[in-house]
């Protein structure tokens, strides 16, 4: 499960996710939690766009609501016969949610939680492979969200990650396109373990527990 990560927008965003406009916001969050409005990458017939959606996909059949369960994240298994997912894929509703890194947590032999700040060493900001969907209120507003997809640690987020052994499904620089806008098979083939040795971690806070702590010293390393 991913279910806490850090993102800030850079100048390259729009050169490296191919983004035809600059996105009409600033974004910078330390600590980005469930429900919050992330910045999403989505491809359209001129050029990427980069919007604002809900974390915790609500399928289109939820009108509007979120549904009873967790919905940030999607599990690579079951993409395709999940219920809340397997419409988004059959669409090719797939997506980038925008990372500068995330966190995950250690269980130690004393039962207590060691959160870990991890990133990547070849990508500033780095795209996480993600569903979209859009979902009508009953009232006809419409709510556009997303889940990321998760998939079996590689040996370093399994050392860490050591209760459920998962990470997310980090985009290589040149397999964004590919999961964007390629054929079912090529974005299946863009969904694979990031190299261990190319990912950075250390121990952080533990005030990144909580949600309302947001600032730079989140990702800081503690001993």
């Amino acid at each position: 499960m991913c279910g806490r990560y850090v993102s800030k927008k850079t100048a390259d965003w729009e050169r490296q996710f191919h983004i035809k406009k600059t996105p009409p916001f600033a974004f910078e969050s330390y600590n980005i939690a469930p429900t919050q409005k992330v910045p999403v990458v989505r491809a359209a017939t001129d050029g990427n766009t980069c919007e604002l959606l809900r974390w915790g996909l609500i399928p289109f059949f939820a009108r509007g609501e979120p549904t009873k369960y967790s919905t940030i994240n999607a599990r690579i298994e079951t993409l395709e016969t999940a219920a809340s997912y397997r419409g988004p894929w059959k669409r090719g509703q797939r997506c980038l949610l925008l990372a500068t890194g995330f966190y995950e947590w250690h269980v130690n032999d004393d039962g207590s939680k060691q959160p870990f700040y991890i990133h990547v060493a070849d990508q500033e900001s780095f795209g996480l492979a993600g569903l979209w969907d859009r979902s009508v209120a009953a009232d006809g507003m419409a709510v556009e969200s997303c889940t990321l997809i998760t998939m079996p640690a590689n040996p370093m987020m399994a050392e860490i990650h050591n209760a459920k052994h998962r990470m997310p499904a980090i985009l290589a620089a040149d397999e964004v396109e590919a999961w964007l806008s390629g054929s079912v098979e090529e974005a299946k083939a863009a969904l694979k373990q990031y190299p261990e040795e190319l990912m950075v971690a250390w121990p952080v806070s533990t005030r990144v527990n909580s949600p309302k702590n947001n600032g730079p010293e989140l990702i800081a390393t503690v001993r």
